[in-house]
């Protein structure tokens, strides 16, 4: 691993080296290929983007999506395109302060806070890793429960083993274990697209819920910020910023420049589709728990639904089969899900705290503490309790956003860290105005929902002053905190320059002036397509 916060003087001031830099490559060096600039060098840069996008068909965007088109039709349709054109600006950024930097964000955070706010952002983060990975483990538990009629609790214990036999897969390619999991995902992608040429949604109605913003009846907000929980969440900030460090990028300023253009253009075209999923999944629910001639069982499953019992949305197309390639599709959206948290999870902690853990060690821990909240709810509360928790941790993932995005938004709108390859002021005040506008949501909500639990609970007097006397001064710590965080001001640098490409954009061939490539040891051994 590179040596970590080095401190050189650079024309006076102190900067935190982003890399360690490998030899000049020779002439006759084959992999000399990355210095040739171009739409041909794309595919090379293909992979990190997908890859985080599995996070946005996991199996807890499948619950929100299903409860948010059950109950409200498509109302809420616009939450989910707000929601991925912001997960496009913040994953581009994300993206762009890894290649500019060297370093990933959580490097970036252990350098830049004081030591208690580094260690409480690292808390909040391993909180968000297991929140994301609660959908993973019930999503897996209810595929085997549909497939071989198991109790969910016991398919619970079951993820453990099934996330070492993916593991194990890894070793033969994870290329190969990839595409078959895509080839399922797409699969249940199918299904509902075909579901939803059948119950024909009224277009009118779909773009209204797309285009005209609407919080209407009961619950409508807590759907709304789960959906947003579950489509934009903060270890992926984290992951993004990372993997585009397996990339071989040039160092030069033409090179940073393609770089952050093709990770944006593989990062847009990934996330459309999976916008294209998550409106149909909506959409498909919406419709045919609004029908007019709805029968009567569907009737008591639209009023609950969770993973375990949406399989009877896609009869109309499978029919009796439809409950076990649900199934099969279920399972394999909440195992591809675990590549995304174990990376996550990996690079979190070797971030914030220099610590490097290997994969299976990190995913097996973190999936033995995600296990036991969903454990306790399963067997407490059966299916329909651990479909409610799946929406809780969506609800914490929204919560925790601010303490990832904050540093993200700051630190790629800041010269110090990016140098002239920051945000423009239109980014800047896009990103900004969506940043605050979920952070005044989530806080919004969580005001409202806590006075009105107040007033209408049965506790004694003495108990409501109580839970006021403990609850109103963590909810002022987390105003204060995301405050601290947005006016903090910036001081440690961590921008170097790149070699400048003038004499090659020339046509002249310097060896001076090769591209260097960076090089990351913790980095290097990531099984991704190159």
């Amino acid at each position: 691993m590179e040596n970590e916060q080095q401190n050189q003087v650079i024309g006076g001031s102190k900067r935190i080296v982003a890399v360690t830099e490998s030899p000049l490559p020779s002439s006759t060096n084959p992999n000399n290929d990355h210095q040739k600039h171009g739409w041909k060098n794309f595919f090379a840069y293909v992979g990190p983007g997908f890859l985080v996008s599995l996070a946005y068909l996991d199996p807890g965007n499948l619950e929100t999506d299903l409860q948010a088109g059950a109950n409200h039709r498509y109302e809420l349709l616009w939450v989910i395109l707000i929601g991925l054109i912001f997960a496009l600006i913040i994953q581009s950024l994300a993206a762009n302060l890894g290649v500019s930097t060297g370093k990933h964000l959580s490097e970036l955070c252990r350098a830049e806070y004081p030591v208690f706010v580094k260690y409480c952002l690292w808390l909040l983060a391993e909180v968000a890793v297991i929140a994301a990975d609660i959908p993973e483990v019930i999503g897996t538990a209810f595929a085997l429960n549909i497939l071989f009629h198991i109790p969910v609790w016991v398919g619970v214990l079951c993820t453990g083993v099934s996330t070492l036999l993916f593991i194990g897969l890894q070793r033969y390619g994870v290329r190969k274990l990839e595409l078959l999991i895509a080839i399922l995902v797409f699969v249940m992608a199918a299904c509902f697209f075909g579901e939803m040429s059948y119950v024909k949604p009224p277009a009118n109605e779909l773009f209204k819920g797309m285009f005209i913003p609407k919080l209407n009846g009961d619950g409508a907000t807590a759907d709304a910020i789960a959906l947003l929980g579950a489509l934009v969440m903060p270890h992926n900030l984290f992951l993004h910023s990372a993997l585009v460090l397996s990339r071989k990028i040039p160092n030069s300023v033409r090179g940073i420049n393609d770089a952050c253009k093709f990770f944006l253009i593989e990062s847009g075209f990934a996330l459309f589709v999976s916008f294209l999923i998550n409106v149909a999944v909506v959409s498909v629910s919406g419709t045919v728990c609004g029908a007019d001639n709805l029968s009567d069982q569907n009737k008591e499953s639209c009023s609950d639904i969770t993973l375990n019992s949406a399989s009877f949305l896609l009869k109309n197309v499978l029919g009796k089969s439809s409950s076990t390639v649900y199934a099969i599709a279920l399972l394999a959206s909440g195992q591809s899900s675990t590549i995304t948290g174990t990376y996550a999870g990996q690079f979190i902690m070797q971030g914030f705290l220099d610590l490097k853990m290997k994969t299976w060690l990190r995913n097996l821990f973190t999936r033995l503490i995600a296990i036991t909240p969903s454990l306790v709810v399963s067997i407490i509360g059966g299916p329909s309790g651990a479909g409610r928790l799946i929406i809780i941790a969506s609800m914490i993932l929204s919560f925790e956003l601010p303490f990832a995005l904050i540093p993200l938004l700051k630190f790629s709108s800041s010269s110090t860290k990016l140098g002239p390859h920051k945000n423009s002021i239109y980014i800047i005040v896009i990103s900004w105005i969506l940043g605050l506008g979920i952070i005044g949501i989530n806080i919004y909500y969580l005001s409202t929902a806590f006075v009105g639990w107040l007033m209408s609970n049965n506790l004694p007097k003495v108990g409501n002053v109580l839970v006021g006397i403990v609850v109103f001064p963590l909810m002022a710590i987390y105003i204060l905190s995301v405050i601290y965080l947005m006016f903090r001001k910036d001081t440690v640098v961590t921008y170097i320059a790149p070699i400048k490409d003038d004499h090659m954009e020339n046509g002249t061939n310097s060896m001076e002036l090769v591209d260097r490539v960076p090089y990351r040891e913790d980095l290097a051994d990531i099984p991704l397509p190159q």
